[in-house]
């Protein structure tokens, strides 16, 4: 839509406050062609995704503006942590990495990050030995992770642990343990939040021949998704996904 008069002025104007709301603020550059390259659309995303929660701030506003964020620039986070553990290389850095390089999905790499923070006084922190013990899992390296994930469940002596509960579970069914695995899932479905313990509890039942108790939990799932909040639906659907396509297969 063309500008006249003052339109192309006030437009210019609202484009270059963007730009130097991008640039001091350390957004990432693409931010610019978007507002320049599309106009009013640009703008709005731009303010939906970074002015409203920094402006509203709180809570709910943050993680909107964070899963909007993620979704243009997947890569965001990992940059940044890297960035940071290759400027202050601390244990707590090299985790940030490591939990990055896992969120999409370069789990060799997480695996050698944890391992890597897992030593001295930190050889037995929980949070590294499960984050090394899922990736082994997901690197098909099972055996390596049974230690592991045994390792944090008995230092928790005073409560079982539903994210070591599913790290154990998805151990046990690697190995053929089904029982055990069985446990373990219908510990950690029952108390974690979010559907990953659940779809993969789903797909468990339908790989173990049980389709009617994978279908209902998938049912379950299916509800639990229609009250969601919109920003996490996007990841809830790959769990069903999960969990549906397992079924499929069954």
């Amino acid at each position: 839509m063309p500008f006249y008069g003052g339109g192309l002025l006030l437009s210019l104007l609202i484009t270059v406050l963007l730009c130097l709301h991008v640039v001091r603020t350390n957004q990432q550059i693409f931010w610019i062609f978007i507002i320049v390259l599309l106009g009013p659309i640009g703008w709005i995303i731009y303010g939906v995704v970074i002015l409203v929660p920094d402006l509203l701030g709180g809570t709910r506003a943050q993680r909107m503006g964070m899963a909007a964020r993620d979704a243009l620039d997947p890569g965001r986070e990992y940059r940044q942590a890297k960035a940071a553990m290759d400027d202050t290389p601390t244990v707590h850095n090299r985790m940030r990495l490591a939990a990055a390089a896992a969120s999409m999905g370069r789990w060799a790499e997480a695996e050698g990050l944890y391992a890597e923070a897992a030593q001295g006084i930190h050889a037995d922190d929980p949070s590294l030995l499960l984050g090394r013990a899922n990736a082994l899992i997901e690197l098909g390296r099972a055996a390596e992770a049974l230690p592991l994930v045994e390792k944090v469940a008995q230092e928790q002596t005073s409560a079982r642990n539903p994210s070591t509960a599913l790290a154990q579970a998805r151990v046990f069914e690697a190995l053929g343990r089904y029982a055990e695995a069985d446990e373990a899932y219908q510990f950690a479905a029952g108390r974690l939040p979010g559907l990953e313990a659940l779809a993969r509890y789903a797909a468990f039942l339908a790989i173990t021949g049980r389709r009617q108790e994978a279908a209902d939990n998938l049912a379950e799932i299916d509800r639990r998704l229609v009250r969601s909040n919109p920003q996490f639906r996007r990841e809830g659907r790959a769990w069903r996904d999960l969990a549906a396509q397992a079924m499929a297969k069954a």
